[in-house]
């Protein structure tokens, strides 16, 4: 049986059945062993306990169906041996959980530690003692008791902690909510705050410019809150130095996340003291210092260099960081990555700062850390950055020979009942192949690792099963071979077991309610059956499983939406349903228990409440294996010195590799056959430097690739490279570096010619030549290699002969300088000696770039070898970016070019180009040329131009200066890019670092492209075109300096000076001593005399005519003659015809305004300007002013205004028209006078000068105007802007939708103030739209927009609906029309009459009242209310009794409104006469024919609501008893006391007469008339609302 046993479980217990976890053992011998009682076996902490169940079977025989056991429902009955019922156990800790765990459902504080809850749960598995009652006849049943009361207490237990454990919600903190960067005002405060998910609950801290913020030590500075899952940071008082970057840490076990936000706190202008220094370089004492204002240089020294360690290793790497300025306790940011990522503090990375040195901790290297470092320090001035390389090397194994630990164990799909892990092969497989490796899992919280697979798999990748939802599990991997097996690889990170729907829902954390609601699109449809789910399809199939993908049913707010997945078997139509049990929620699934080999086609149905949809379409068939194939082997590894310890090891990439992980390099000491790996983390790319080699020993090298299927085939050894310092650094002369690039440019039946790249190094001197080698390649396999050539040749194409037809060949290529034959380069490609007979050319050769700018160069190249059928025509030119994938080629020429060289302009400055080159005949364009190396497009520092230069003798040269050469370095100068070999019409010279080629005589036939390259410099070059406007210009510039003229700087000019005086005038350049001039008019000499003035200025060469006037006589031309040894100029200036006249005339008003500026005069004339408060004023400057000059202002010939007195000798006189009006129109003057003379400046304003000027008030108007906006009235929506002045001739036009409103009764416009608006009247929908006012300036105007439209319209319109039902309730309701009088006083016995008026709609209810009591209409108070206007109140004959307060109510549906007076009876003797008060129709008390005249005197007032007057009635004067008597009184009373009625707008005769017609018992509510208190003036009355 020993021999069946797996090597790697023979010499290993940890590796066979003892590996396994005590509950595990248990189990299995509980499926070999029968049971004397059928009960469920219990199980491992990863699987639930069983229950016992009572069956006509045993337990045995059901486990013996699945090799798991499925659960059951727990029982308490009792069974024997025959699964008999023989009692039922009770266990007394049934209700008991609290006591049993310590934990309770509303236990306030949880216990959230994850190891916490696992502690305590193996505590309770194991070591509870739990009491029990046995209600039993046999003592045989206690321990089926036991068993039953432990299954119960576990299963319960875990239903309690399948809802209560943490764990399976475990994961990173995220924020939810970032902190935001704030800007304040010094000595506010300022919060930061924060939302952060995760569990366990993450730990929150909070920094300033990474110092750690500790609230207890600044307990005034700092407050840190925490509620909710929601963390704030409280500033008080900022100051200058809280400006800075603050940032919060939250962390668990899980991981940790920081977030970023910066505080910059300002200060007003002229709070700081200037006497101090400036806040951002002060240097505080109890905290960093800002940066502000600070331009740092940043130093990294004491650098780490290329480190190697070993897994478990601790390693600290450092470097010592100077920063100038130095400041005290400056702290800069401090940032480690590794190949390219950023690292993060974590028990792996330790990183510190002590001030002036940056380290990063290590603390347990494993694999993983291998890679590039980098440090970067950042200042607000930049950063500095260096890098470095760490090397981990595997820890020895346990056994001897056994492979490296796997590294990088990921977790890439995860769900409720599967999680796929994936992971890296290690380099080092302990000199045999691995054979497959093993996948443990662990529970987080336990130390408890379980093996997933019984049997090595190969595949770098498994999908882990059997695990318990809601849990959360790490990983870890090893690698096994013949010899033993590797440890263990670093564990991953945590990972839940669930469904990723229900891991997105759990991953987020309720933030406190922001007032914010979230609408969704559409409520859950219920009773929906949810449609096919879409593009269903195989994401991933190896021969452990396959991973389908869709998407959802393309319609919304279905309710509840999961998956079944169904299975079919090529070639049969009976599907199968996958997960029978519960349907999945996201739409990703992964299928195991496949029949390798076999293919399967998959569908998904979609279901929920209402039911199961139609399924989708299915796959195509899918045939269950590693669909990954190994990666090919890489191609020919070329090591390349790099220094004294390191290679640089380039190799071809691995062609059609899929999902490539990366490469694994090796190498060995030539001879040894001991391969050591340079590398232990795969690398991308297909170059490496591999460090740690021996300083001269001889190497080589070779690669192998590697993906999930496994590592490919090692590539070819490598040539065999010397481990020494790169050449040419120190060695005066080296032999050349490789050629590369080999292709064929031509082939006929028994020759083909090469061409290939020169060299990058060509080792410090010239290329003396080439030599070429071939080979023959026989089925693959090559051949000898033979000299193609014995002398060396000098160009980069060769034509090889004497070759065979149809044979296949391949070849190299050495370069050779004086310091010998360089190594060979790597044989070509393959090629078939056979004629081409195609008709298009072949490519182009030897490509060369010149002349690099940065936004040009020139190209050459060479024609290609193979014509075609026809000679070549043209060449096209191709360019890309360096980078830029090959679709981005495009054609710099549209038009062939015809020479074998072309500038290419318009490049990008700092960009990297490519190029190539195509050939075309007449039957077409060729195959390209190979692509050119990159170029940079960029001029270098120093680089020169070609500078033409004619000397004095006329002689033209092309002269080139460089500042890079060598020693070696010669000037090359070509025409047209080939190199200058005639000399009889070029003669160049060279001194130094400067060449120049001279002309012999310059003709047509020398126009073309001069260049000049240095060589032994990195491409120093510069051409210069000749064409035919250059060679005439150079020309006339050589006949020039042959034949020379006096240069001047201006030619004859001609100005005017003061009394209009004409001065002619020009400039020499330069003029000797002995220069002379001659003065021509008209070909005549004029000399110097009183109509002429000559003088000329021989230091300035200045020379100048100067005429007192102009006449008639003097039109014509004027000329200078200048003579200064042989040279000789002469300038002339012709005044004739109209330029004489207008010459003329400036002259003589120029003298005229010479004599005019001698008295009081205008500088400048009278104009006007508008100020923005939209003022006019005229105004002008006037100068030569005295005491006695007196200014005089005339409108249309009438003075407005005299100045007197001014004061002044020069300065502005105004005018200022404040509203400008129509009326302002007309012609404006001012003059000047005193005994000196006058002057007058004058200004029309009429007509368009007028209309110019309020053009100008119009623009300061409309750009006064606000912004249009909306308000509402009772009548409709009003827009309305305000300007700063309104002048009544403003012009504006009303727009909607961009045409002019025509105004109607219902749409009006209008002017209130400053206000300008435009009413609409009872809108509706259609008034909806954008609505513009115009200002019409007579220019562009300006418009102002609003948009009446939307929550606008809707605003304004509800906003008018409700003034529109405000105002009818207004104006609808119940009032009284005229007050009642506040007191009344009356004799006794006399009888009283009021009237008032009543209004509202519908009629008001009139309710009287005495004393707030009700009274009704009687014989004695007679109460009235007519034609529901008027309502009268008349007591007959008025006694003691009916003394007190009396009121009327008046009441509608609109609102209630009440008057009141005060009646008081005094005793007296009775006369026939009635005292009246009536009201007129604005309800205004007026008088009686029969009210007594002392009652006359002055106005009664009556009070409605809380308005107060009063007024005393006094019983009417008799006279002898006589009526015509008192009426005659009453007449002369009403005469003397007319003027003193008030609101009466009729005559006093009318008012006399219309008393007088009154009976004594009147009650007219028409009224116009109310008499005047003499003792108190009457009051307004306020409007009331309601």
């Amino acid at each position: 049986m020993s021999g069946s046993i797996p090597f790697y479980q023979k010499h290993h217990q940890h590796y066979d059945r003892g590996y396994r976890s005590l509950e595990a053992k248990s189990k299995m011998s509980h499926y070999q062993t029968s049971s004397r009682y059928t009960a469920g076996s219990s199980t491992s902490a990863t699987t639930r306990s069983r229950g016992l169940r009572a069956s006509s079977h045993s337990g045995l025989e059901e486990s013996r169906l699945s090799p798991i056991t499925k659960r059951t429902t727990p029982s308490y009955l009792a069974v024997d041996k025959e699964n008999q019922i023989i009692g039922y156990v009770v266990p007394i800790f049934r209700g008991s959980q609290e006591f049993a765990t310590g934990l309770s459902d509303t236990e306030e504080a949880r216990v959230r530690d994850t190891s916490a809850y696992m502690a305590r749960r193996n505590l309770f598995t194991s070591g509870v003692e739990m009491e029990r009652s046995e209600i039993s006849r046999k003592e045989t049943m206690r321990e089926s008791a036991e068993r039953i009361s432990l299954n119960k207490r576990i299963h319960e237990h875990g239903e309690h902690f399948k809802r209560m454990n943490e764990d399976s919600l475990m994961h990173t903190p995220e924020f939810v909510i970032k902190p935001r960067s704030h800007t304040v005002w010094e000595k506010q405060s300022v919060r930061l705050h924060c939302t952060v998910s995760g569990w366990p609950d993450p730990r929150v801290t909070w920094y300033k410019n990474n110092v750690t913020i500790d609230p207890f030590a600044n307990p005034s500075k700092y407050k840190l809150e925490s509620r909710y899952n929601v963390h704030s940071l409280e500033i008080n008082r900022c100051d200058f130095d809280d400006t800075a970057q603050y940032h919060v840490s939250a962390s668990n076990s899980q991981g940790e996340e920081t977030a970023f936000a910066s505080i910059v706190v300002k200060r007003f202008k002229g709070e700081v003291n200037e006497s101090l220094p400036a806040p951002r370089q002060a240097i505080t004492e109890d905290g960093p210092i800002s940066e502000y204002g600070i331009t740092f240089q940043t130093h990294i020294v004491d650098k780490f260099g290329v480190s190697f360690g070993r897994e478990g290793e601790t390693m600290s790497l450092g470097c010592t960081v100077i920063i100038y300025p130095s400041l005290n306790r400056y702290q800069p940011e401090v940032q480690w990555y590794r190949d390219d990522v950023l690292l993060s503090p974590s028990k792996w990375n330790h990183m510190h700062w002590s001030g002036d040195r940056a380290t990063l901790t290590l603390t347990h290297l494993n694999k993983e850390d291998e890679g590039l470092y980098t440090l970067r320090i950042i200042t607000k001035s930049g950063y500095e950055t260096y890098s470095a390389y760490i090397f981990v090397r595997d820890t020895d194994a346990e056994v001897e020979g056994a492979p490296g630990a796997p590294l990088d164990v990921r977790c890439l799909d995860a769900n409720k009942d599967y999680i796929i892990v994936s992971w890296k092969q290690p380099a080092i497989d302990g000199g045999d192949s691995i054979l497959g490796y093993f996948v443990d899992r662990c529970e987080v919280g336990t130390t408890h690792w379980t093996q997933c697979n019984d049997t090595p798999i190969k595949f770098a990748r498994f999908p882990v099963t059997g695990l318990v939802e809601g849990r959360s599990y790490v990983f870890r991997v090893r690698a096994v071979n013949k010899t033993g097996m590797s440890r263990p690889s670093r564990v991953s990170e945590p990972v839940a077991a669930m469904d990723p729907a229900d891991r997105a829902r759990m991953r987020g954390t309720s933030a406190p309610w922001t007032g914010q609601i979230i609408v969704t699109e559409e409520e859950p449809a219920e009773g929906v059956v949810p449609g096919r789910p879409l593009e269903l399809q195989v994401t991933e199939a190896t021969k452990n499983y396959v991973v389908l993908s869709w998407k959802p049913p393309g319609e919304k707010g279905l309710e509840g939406v999961m998956y079944y997945v169904e299975k079919c078997v090529s070639g049969t139509d009976s599907w199968q349903r996958v997960n029978t049990e519960l349907p999945v929620k996201s739409p990703r699934f992964a299928l195991f228990d496949l029949a390798e080999g076999k293919s399967y086609s998959f569908r998904v149905r979609c279901c929920n409440s209402a039911g199961v949809g139609e399924p989708s379409d299915q796959t195509e068939a899918t045939t269950v294996g590693d669909k990954l194939d190994i990666p090919s082997s890489p191609g020919k590894v070329v090591p390349t010195r790099n220094t004294d310890t390191s290679v640089v090891v380039s190799w071809e990439a691995s062609s059609d590799a899929k999902e490539l992980v990366g490469y694994y390099i090796e190498g060995s000491i030539v001879g040894s056959n001991v391969w050591e790996p340079c590398n232990n983390k795969p690398v991308k790319g297909s170059r490496f430097i591999c460090h740690g080699l021996m300083t001269g020993e001889h190497y080589v090298f070779r690669v192998r690739a590697v993906n999930a299927a496994g590592l490919s085939q090692f590539s070819p050894e490598s040539e065999p490279v010397e481990v020494k310092a790169a050449i040419g650094g120190g060695i005066p002369h080296a032999s050349p570096t490789p050629p590369y690039g080999i292709t064929i440019l031509e082939c006929v039946r028994d020759s083909m010619v090469l061409s290939w790249k020169q060299p990058t190094f060509i080792g410090g001197a010239d290329i003396t030549g080439y030599f070429v080698d071939y080979r023959e390649v026989i089925d693959g396999v090559p051949g000898k290699w033979h000299e193609a050539n014995i002398k060396s040749v000098s160009e980069r194409a060769y034509r090889v002969s004497d070759l065979r037809e149809n044979k296949k060949y391949q070849f190299q290529v050495r370069a050779a300088n004086m310091a010998g034959v360089g190594i060979p380069s790597l044989p070509s490609n393959t090629f078939l000696c056979e004629e081409w007979t195609i008709a298009v050319p072949g490519p182009p050769h030897d490509l060369q770039i010149r002349d690099v700018r940065n936004d040009s160069l020139v190209m050459l190249w060479k024609p290609p070898v193979y014509q075609g059928r026809d000679p070549v025509n043209g060449f096209y030119i191709d360019i890309k970016e360096a980078d830029a994938p090959e679709e981005a080629w495009r054609g710099v020429n549209t038009k062939a070019a015809e020479k074998a060289f072309l500038k290419i302009k318009d490049l990008k400055e700092g960009e990297t180009y490519v190029f190539r080159v195509r050939a075309q005949n007449k039957a077409g364009v060729g195959k390209s040329s190979d692509v050119t190396e990159p170029v940079l497009a960029l001029t270098k520092p120093g680089t020169k131009e070609i500078v033409v230069d004619v000397d004095d003798d006329g002689v033209i040269s092309l002269n080139f200066e460089c500042c890079d050469m060598t020693n070696d370095s010669k000037f090359v100068w070509s025409k047209n890019y080939e190199e200058i070999t005639e000399t009889s019409r070029l003669t160049e010279e060279t001194k130094g670092n400067k060449s120049k080629v001279v002309f012999s005589s310059l003709e047509e036939e020398d126009i073309g492209i001069y260049s000049c390259l240095v060589t032994h410099t990195d491409g120093a070059s510069a051409s210069y075109t000749l064409s035919e406007e250059e060679l005439k210009r150079l020309l006339e510039v050589s006949h020039d300096h042959k034949f020379p003229i006096i240069p001047l700087k201006s030619d004859l000019a001609v100005e005017l000076l003061e009394k209009g005086k004409v001065r002619f005038w020009l400039q020499a350049a330069q003029m000797s001593a002995n220069g002379k001039v001659d003065y021509v008019f008209n070909d005549n000499l004029v000399s110097q005399g009183e109509k002429y003035k000559m003088n000329f200025d021989k230091n300035t060469g200045i020379i100048e005519m100067v005429m007192e006037s102009l006449t008639p006589a003097d039109e014509g031309t004027f000329t200078f003659q200048l003579k200064d040894g042989k040279a000789t100029n002469q300038s002339s200036l012709v005044l004739i015809g109209d330029v004489f006249k207008q010459l003329q005339k400036e002259s003589e008003f120029q003298r005229k305004e010479w004599f005019r500026k001698q008295g009081p005069h205008f500088i400048e004339y009278l104009g006007y300007e508008v100020t923005p408060e939209c003022c006019v004023v005229l105004k002008c400057k006037v100068g030569n002013m005295k005491k006695e000059t007196t200014a005089m202002w005339y409108k249309d010939g009438h003075q407005i205004k005299a100045d007197e007195n001014l004061g002044f000798t020069e300065g502005i006189l105004k005018l200022e028209i404040a509203q400008i009006s129509r009326k302002d129109a007309g012609v404006y003057e001012v003059i000047l006078k005193d005994d000196r003379g006058q002057d007058t400046s004058t200004l029309n304003l009429t007509d368009q000068g007028f209309k110019d000027l309020m053009n100008e008030v119009f623009s300061f108007i409309a750009n006064s105007s606000t912004p249009l906006k909306i308000t509402s009235t009772d009548e409709g929506i009003r827009l309305y802007t305000f300007v700063s002045y309104y002048n009544e001739l403003l012009q504006v036009t009303w727009h909607y939708k961009d045409s002019a409103i025509a105004f109607s009764d219902r749409i009006k416009s209008g002017v209130v103030g400053d206000q300008i608006w435009l009413q609409i009247t009872e809108p509706t929908e259609k008034d909806m739209g954008k609505y513009a006012i115009e200002f019409n300036d007579g220019k562009g105007g300006l418009r102002r927009t609003v948009d009446l439209t939307g929550q606008a319209f809707d605003d304004a319109f509800a906003e008018f609906q409700r003034l529109k039902a405000a105002a009818i309730a207004e104006r609808n309701r119940a009032r009284v029309a005229g007050g009642l009088p506040d007191v009344v006083t009356i004799q006794e016995g006399k009888a009283l009459n009021l009237t008032c008026n009543i209004s509202g709609n519908p009629v008001p209810e009139v309710t009287w009242l005495k004393n707030d009591r009700e009274i009704t209409s009687d014989e004695h108070c007679i109460l009235k209310f007519e034609s529901g206007k008027f309502a009268s109140f008349t007591i007959t004959a008025v006694n003691t009794s009916d003394s007190g307060k009396y009121s009327i109510l008046v009441k509608n549906k609109y609102g209630t409104e009440s008057g009141d007076f005060t009646l008081e009876i005094i005793e007296g003797t009775p006369d026939l006469g009635v005292t009246s008060y009536l009201t007129d129709a604005e309800g205004n008390v007026v008088f009686g024919p029969n009210t007594p005249k002392e009652k006359i005197k002055s106005t009664v007032t009556g009070k409605k609501k809380r308005k107060e007057s009063g007024a005393k009635i006094a019983p009417m004067e008799k006279t002898d008893g006589k009526e015509e008597s008192n009426s005659k009184v009453l007449e002369e009373k009403i005469a003397d006391n007319v003027t003193a009625v008030q609101k009466n707008s009729k005559k006093p005769e009318d008012a006399k007469k219309d008393l007088t017609d009154q009976p004594l018992t009147a009650d007219h509510s028409d009224a116009t008339e109310q008499p005047a208190d003499t003792v108190e003036e009457p009051k307004p009355e306020a409007e009331t609302r309601p």
